[in-house]
C-alpha cells in the first residue's frame, strides 16, 4: 500500500473508531515512536530519537491534557501522576540520550494500551459511534510518521 493509501486507512481507522479505541491507539503510536526512539539511541541517530520521543512526548502530553479528573476519580488522579512521571523520563530521553528511560515509559505504556483496547474490544457496536465528541480531541494528534 503507498503512502497515500495507508494514510486513508488511518483516516478510516480513527474516524470509525470508539472513544476506547482511539485511546489505545494513542497508547499504540505513543509505544512505537518509543520504540523507535531506542533504536535511534542505540543506532547513534540523534535527529531520529530527537523526532520520535519529540512526538511521543506530544501523544502523552495530548493525553494528559484531555485527561477528565473531574469525572475520573482515583484512576484519573493516579494517571495524572503517571502521565507527569512519563514526561520527566521523556525529558531524560533527549537530556541525557537516555534509552532505559524510553523503555520505562514503554513499560508504562504497555497496560495501559492492553486495557483500552480490552475495553474497546468488548464495547458494542453501537457505543462506537456514539458519544464521538467526548474523544474527539485524542484525534488531533498525528497518528502517521
Amino acid at each position: 500500500m503507498d503512502r497515500e493509501g495507508s494514510h486513508k486507512y488511518l483516516a478510516q481507522q480513527i474516524m470509525s473508531a470508539s472513544p476506547a479505541k482511539l485511546v489505545a491507539m494513542l497508547y499504540e503510536r505513543a509505544i512505537t515512536l518509543l520504540r523507535e526512539t531506542v533504536e535511534a539511541i542505540e543506532a547513534g541517530d540523534v535527529g531520529r530519537r530527537w523526532r520520535a520521543n519529540g512526538k511521543a512526548t506530544e501523544v502523552i502530553s495530548h493525553l494528559w491534557g484531555t485527561l477528565d479528573r473531574d469525572r475520573g476519580g482515583e484512576i484519573a488522579e493516579n494517571l495524572n501522576r503517571v502521565y507527569g512521571f512519563m514526561m520527566m523520563r521523556l525529558t531524560m530521553v533527549d537530556v541525557e540520550n537516555d534509552a532505559q528511560a524510553a523503555r520505562e515509559v514503554i513499560e508504562l505504556l504497555e497496560p495501559l494500551r492492553r486495557s483500552w483496547q480490552e475495553l474497546a474490544d468488548g464495547e458494542p457496536a453501537s457505543a462506537r459511534t456514539e458519544n464521538r465528541s467526548d474523544m474527539a480531541a485524542p484525534t488531533q494528534v498525528s497518528l502517521s510518521a
